[in-house]
């Protein structure tokens, strides 16, 4: 089984949050829950979701549990739809996920800031 980080975990439901696959309001899954489900110690999932609530995707309510924000950042629909298309055409060309991520960092490192 893979080993996984809270940076991992962070970026899993960040990605999730910020492609709109889940929600504003939709319930994630408890931290007990991640961690049983990831196979990875309560303390790390705990450490994952406090990263994002710090960064406003996600909201813990108690009973209620743990939530996407109202207001979440979303990304654009048209550069979602570049980027579904840029990783069906990587799976089709036999890239990997880390490849193409690479190759998707250096070229923002590449572009100048705005």
């Amino acid at each position: 089984m893979a080993e996984y980080a809270s940076e991992d975990i962070a970026d899993h439901y960040r990605g999730l949050i910020l492609s709109g696959r889940v929600g504003a309001g939709d319930r994630l899954p408890t931290v007990r829950q991640t961690a049983r489900d990831l196979g990875v110690a309560a303390g790390t999932a705990a450490k994952a979701y406090r990263s994002l609530e710090s960064e406003g995707l996600i909201v813990t309510r108690g009973a209620a549990g743990t939530r996407v924000a109202e207001h979440p950042s979303v990304l654009p629909g048209e550069l979602l739809g570049h980027l579904r298309e840029a990783v069906t055409q990587a799976k089709s060309a036999g890239i990997s996920r880390s490849e193409l991520l690479s190759a998707l960092q250096a070229t923002w490192a590449d572009q100048p800031e705005l």
